[in-house]
């Protein structure tokens, strides 16, 4: 007798909804984070997030259970790009890297994954890893309140004192939490870091009585904040080579439920199904306003943990990420994190999002001996975290390609052009 839900199984909806549930909060507390990092709408990340995984349980003719959130690794590109460009072209990024997805879905189809394995070996993958995780390190430090140079209109009247005690006493549950909960608990620390600093900044005064007043008097049902994009040549160039790094991460996650769930999903419905979902969401996602979709291990873990592994569960979770996005008061609350939580779980986060390209490089040997491993590696980090970048004319316009694209695409142009072995000889 079988001790799990298989895939395509229905539960009662008495069942399903509390599982549903689980699978929601194991990703809100991430998902909701990229857009308030990236001046997005939480709201419509919500929205995005389950529209996007319905598109994608579409795509994979329902036989592959697995929930899309917001992308990290988009974060500090689409920063950029809002900065340089605004955020309507920034947009067009996300819809860019959305159809890079779809190329190499097709590409798969036709011709298999070697040619991938070819193009994004660890080394490569590893160091563009690491430098969207530090690249981010002072976002996390000024929003933590440990740069006394930073400040902001939001905290005005909070003391210095306070906004690190909140940040801090965050920070601490999300580590406590990830390093001793057990359960369903053990996969949402990052949730209930955010609750704790939510709570704690109540206390403490940060979240003023007019702001709980607006949460409580918040129209019930209200559109989420809706973006239409603008095409702008550069923040293409700038987000859409970004799609390769998650298309690592995506290709990891299909292999890692295959073995959770003990069906091989790289053949049925096949990776090209998986990431042509990912990639159709990540699209629709740019068209509307909401940050760039991708698969999350939270979820898996999940999966993991309650041995349900139904796509009607996570079809569930999915439509209640949408119902809540029309709620208004749980957008105010959502809208109305106070600096200090967030800068907490990002100090976390970000580190997190860095050690997982040493952890690449770890679990697949990467063998730094080797000069062109070294330089490959010592280049992208450099370019990526040193703010450069490079202008050039296309179709009359000014294109330019800076920062993490930059280091991406020149990782990917020096793994293919060096030599296995250096001519001097490696140590």
């Amino acid at each position: 007798m079988k001790n799990f839900i298989d895939v395509d199984e229905k539960l009662p909806i008495l069942k399903t909804l509390p599982l549903s549930f689980q699978h929601l909060f194991a990703m809100v507390g991430a998902t909701i984070l990229v857009p308030m990092l990236t001046g997005l709408s939480p709201s419509i990340a919500l929205f995005c997030s389950g529209v996007g995984t319905l598109l994608y349980i579409l795509c994979t003719k329902a036989k592959l259970p697995a929930y899309l959130g917001s992308s990290f690794a988009f974060i500090g590109p689409m920063g950029v790009a809002t900065k340089a460009y605004g955020q309507s072209s920034m947009l067009s990024g996300i819809i860019a890297a959305g159809f890079v997805y779809v190329i190499v879905a097709l590409i798969i189809k036709l011709i298999g994954i070697k040619w991938l394995d070819r193009l994004l070996p660890p080394i490569v993958v590893g160091s563009v890893v690491i430098v969207i995780g530090l690249s981010l390190a002072s976002v996390a430090i000024n929003w933590s309140g440990l740069n006394a140079a930073f400040t902001t209109p939001s905290l005005d009247g909070v003391s210095r004192a306070t906004w690190i005690i909140i940040s801090m006493t965050t920070l601490a549950i999300a580590i406590i939490g990830t390093m001793y909960f057990k359960g369903f608990f053990g996969v949402v620390p990052i949730l209930i870091a955010m609750v704790v600093g939510y709570v704690l900044s109540i206390i403490l005064g940060v979240i003023s009585p007019e702001v709980l007043n607006k949460i409580g008097s918040a129209q019930f049902l209200r559109l989420p904040s809706f973006v239409l994009p603008t095409f702008n040549m550069n923040a293409i160039m700038l987000m859409a080579p970004i799609a390769f790094v998650t298309l690592a991460e995506h290709i990891g996650h299909v292999y890692v439920t295959s073995n959770v769930v003990g069906k091989n999903f790289t053949k049925d419905p096949g990776l090209h199904r998986s990431i042509l979902g990912d990639g159709i969401a990540t699209i629709f996602a740019g068209f509307v306003g909401g940050p760039p979709n991708t698969t999350y291990g939270e979820n898996i873990g999940v999966m993991a943990i309650t041995k349900v592994y139904s796509v009607w569960v996570i079809g569930g979770a999915a439509i209640i990420a949408i119902v809540l996005s029309f709620i208004g008061p749980v957008s105010e609350v959502i809208g109305n994190i106070p600096l200090p939580v967030i800068g907490g779980v990002s100090v976390m986060l970000f580190g997190i999002i860095a050690s997982s390209g040493f952890r690449i490089f770890v679990e697949d040997k990467v063998d730094f001996s080797k000069k062109r491993n070294l330089i490959i590696a010592s280049v992208i980090i450099v370019l990526g975290i040193g703010g450069g970048g490079i202008k050039f004319q296309f179709a009359g316009a000014d294109v330019e390609i800076a920062g993490l694209a930059l280091a991406t695409l020149v990782g990917i142009i020096l793994n293919l052009v060096l030599p296995k072995n250096s001519k001097s000889g490696d140590n």
